[in-house]
């Protein structure tokens, strides 16, 4: 089976692969993974949803329908409770058109300098992933609860700036930080991942 990962985020990219050939191991699916570089596919579509269900399915259809291949796409929030749920579907854009890590990172850590307790800096990272192949559409949304850091981690993943700050209930550790063990347990992708393949058309 021949699966595009309709993102053209590098960090987005090895993410699902790693976790969807460990999947396709444990489910003994003969599984091959590809991006949209692989096809020559360089465009994005463009994000208008509302929510990051709608914008999830976006990008699906969009995949699928430049590559003719069954496309997983997923979209994201975070979520801060002091603000309301801001910057929430428009995470990815906190900081400006830019889409730049650090910046992302500074302006959250500005917007939360008023709130001095843990309290009061609860926050979470959702994702919705969807499954399309022209015929069937599979959703499924996750999310991992902590609280914001007054500091970003020192180990840091480009790509993926909100989870320098998280720090992960239960284990009161920076997302960043987490050992493999930890990842199995709380990344909200791979909690997603593992619900979504065994509803695949043919997956198992």
């Amino acid at each position: 089976m021949k699966l595009l990962i309709g993102s053209q985020n590098k960090a987005k990219q090895d993410e699902h692969k790693k976790i969807l050939l460990k999947l396709a191991k444990k489910y003994k699916i003969s599984l091959q993974v590809v991006f949209p570089q692989d096809l020559g596919i360089t465009d994005e579509p463009e994000e208008t949803g509302s929510t990051i269900e709608e914008n999830a399915l976006i990008k699906a259809k969009y995949y699928f329908e430049k590559s003719g291949l069954p496309t997983i796409a997923d979209d994201g929030s975070f979520e801060i409770d002091a603000l309301g749920g801001l910057p929430g579907v428009q995470a990815k854009y906190w900081s400006g058109p830019t889409l730049d890590d650090s910046k992302i990172i500074a302006k959250t850590i500005l917007e939360l300098a008023r709130f001095k307790t843990k309290k009061e800096r609860t926050a979470r990272l959702k994702i919705c992933l969807i499954y399309y192949d022209g015929k069937s559409t599979i959703s499924e949304i996750e999310s991992i609860e902590g609280h914001i850091a007054f500091k970003p981690s020192k180990k840091q993943i480009l790509g993926f700036p909100y989870r320098a700050l998280l720090i992960v209930d239960h284990v009161e550790k920076y997302y960043d930080e987490l050992t493999t063990s930890e990842h199995e347990r709380f990344n909200h992708r791979e909690k997603a991942l593992k619900k979504l393949i065994r509803k695949m058309p043919l997956a198992v």
